[in-house]
């Protein structure tokens, strides 16, 4: 009798309350194994202690990780609402490379048809960026920014190897700046479509759990 092993766990990590209620209110079925929803809480400082803290519980040591929430996009023509798939993620720190980025991008497409899906490098900052910072970090050739990727996702692959990816929805861009968010229809915009992605990651999910030829 061949007993199979039990699936790798998914964690999908968040940093704000409104990001984890928007992900934990979408569409839950259909995931390929078990799922853990982690709110790191805001800043790469505490993305880091989050995530090498749930690392560390045998359930989840080699669990698949997926950073995702709200983010600045960096280039002019973005929107709110627009979805960042991170070919990489970066900062002072290191760069990590994601897989499944075109896994990733189909089945958004699939999911959102209408909505833009943008693919590069994410990278990481430790404090909102706004006005000419913005330029200056385009000029590094990312496409976004948001303060928790990259540590997240540095601290799973430095926890152990595995699989690792970055998602993200854009809540401002150059030339819709916000405020705060969910306060304006940008906000709005990126919040129901946060909502709409998880399915997408079950995908990658599962696509990691079929047996290499």
């Amino acid at each position: 009798m061949n007993v199979q092993p039990a699936p790798a766990p998914l964690l999908i990590a968040c940093a704000l309350g409104i990001e984890h209620l928007a992900l934990r209110s979408g569409d839950r079925g259909g995931a390929g194994g078990p799922v853990t929803f982690v709110r790191t809480g805001m800043g790469p400082r505490a993305a880091q202690r989050s995530l090498t803290r749930h690392l560390a519980r045998p359930a989840l040591t080699d669990a698949a990780v997926v950073a995702t929430g709200f983010c600045a996009g960096l280039a002019p023509g973005m929107h709110p609402g627009d979805l960042v798939v991170a070919e990489e993620t970066r900062d002072p720190h290191g760069t990590v490379p994601c897989m499944g980025t075109e896994l990733l991008v189909k089945e958004l497409a699939r999911l959102l048809p209408g909505r833009t899906v943008h693919t590069g490098p994410l990278t990481g900052s430790d404090h909102v960026v706004r006005g000419p910072e913005r330029s200056a970090l385009r000029a590094t050739g990312a496409i976004a920014v948001d303060m928790e990727s990259a540590a997240t996702l540095l601290s799973a692959v430095t926890a152990g190897e595995r699989p690792v990816a970055a998602v993200r929805v854009v809540v401002d861009a150059p030339e819709h700046e916000l405020v705060r968010i969910g306060t304006v229809r940008g906000g709005i915009s990126a919040f129901r479509v946060l909502r709409s992605v998880l399915p997408a990651y079950f995908e990658w999910h599962r696509s990691l759990l079929l047996p290499r030829r």
